[in-house]
């Protein structure tokens, strides 16, 4: 199994099963995902009104052969779905550089394993690529990472930036999320 850790965020709280279940019944939660072969970032926001419920780490073990780790990463984001009853699924497109081609294949590889634990759970998935999440929270899609971590403070109405860049890349894809979810029209 993975290496799952949650790390606290202002504002963010477990809920005992009986009031997750009430929650459930009329609040929205979305899944942010920043996939990564070593560390995959993940924050859990529910709706309205853009609450972390829980943010952290999924890591896989850097000594196993790759196929174990994706089983990690899947292992880990499986618990995530379960735990937290999602109802949509963010995750971050690729992006290939062609300096390092080879990042890119790693990254598509967790991003499979993740998609496939999203599918299994019968839970939509949503991609969003990093201008078009720099966009909605910034209003500018070249948006710097100083203006993106004050956009995901604000938007999530934290005192401090979490640790590690992870983290913070999920909140924000989650928060994209977020901003996707208010404004379909079925929300509204």
């Amino acid at each position: 199994m993975a290496n799952r850790v949650a790390t606290a965020a202002r504002g963010a709280g477990k809920q005992s099963r009986g009031d997750a279940a009430a929650a459930r019944s009329r609040k929205t939660r979305i899944l942010g995902v920043d996939p990564g072969l070593e560390r995959t970032g993940y924050a859990v926001v529910e709706m309205p009104g853009c609450r972390i419920v829980e943010a952290g780490l999924v890591r896989s073990n850097t000594k196993k052969s790759l196929a174990e780790r994706l089983v990690e990463i899947a292992g880990g984001i499986e618990e995530i779905l379960s735990d937290n009853a999602i109802d949509m699924l963010v995750v971050e497109e690729l992006f290939a550089h062609y300096k390092h081609p080879r990042t890119a294949i790693l990254m598509g590889h967790a991003r499979g394993v993740i998609l496939m634990a999203a599918a299994a759970h019968g839970i939509p998935v949503q991609g969003a690529s990093a201008t078009k999440i720099k966009k909605s929270l910034t209003g500018n899609g070249h948006a710097s990472k100083q203006q993106m971590q004050r956009a995901v403070m604000a938007t999530l109405k934290l005192d401090r930036m979490p640790e590690p860049s992870d983290v913070a890349d999920a909140l924000a894809i989650a928060a994209y999320g977020a901003w996707v979810h208010t404004k379909s029209p079925s929300n509204r």
